[in-house]
């Protein structure tokens, strides 16, 4: 089994950037499908983006254009660069790995591995 951790998250202004990183432990990451979560207060987990193992992606529209996720096997490291954050974009970021032959998996009961999550805060 997988264990993942991200980082990267903190505070940063409107139209700033900030990179995540989820370093997993345990197994090598290439053999799952990795995605991106996130969690404003009182608000249900909303996925952001997906990266196959192939490096094939997709994005929710409130974050296409701005955010890129990518990946280094190699590293057994999964990124998220966000550019020009918005405030709406505060939310408490988890990193997810799933399972499966179907990669376009946009639903939080895809994904069995989640990291802890990194606060991301965007304010002036």
């Amino acid at each position: 089994q997988v264990q993942l951790v991200e980082s990267g998250g903190g505070l940063v202004q409107p139209g700033g950037s900030l990179r995540l990183s989820c370093a997993a432990s345990g197994r090598t990451l290439g053999s799952y499908i990795m995605a991106w979560f996130r969690q404003a207060p009182g608000k249900e987990r909303e996925f952001v983006a997906v990266i196959s193992r192939a490096g094939g992606t997709y994005y929710s529209d409130s974050v296409k254009g701005r955010f890129t996720i990518s990946r280094d096997n190699a590293k057994n490291t999964v990124f998220l660069q966000m550019n020009s954050l918005k405030p709406e974009d505060t939310a408490v970021y988890y990193c997810a790995a799933a399972t499966g032959i179907n990669w376009y998996k946009t639903y939080a009961d895809d994904y069995s591995i989640w990291g802890q999550g990194t606060q991301v805060t965007v304010s002036s």
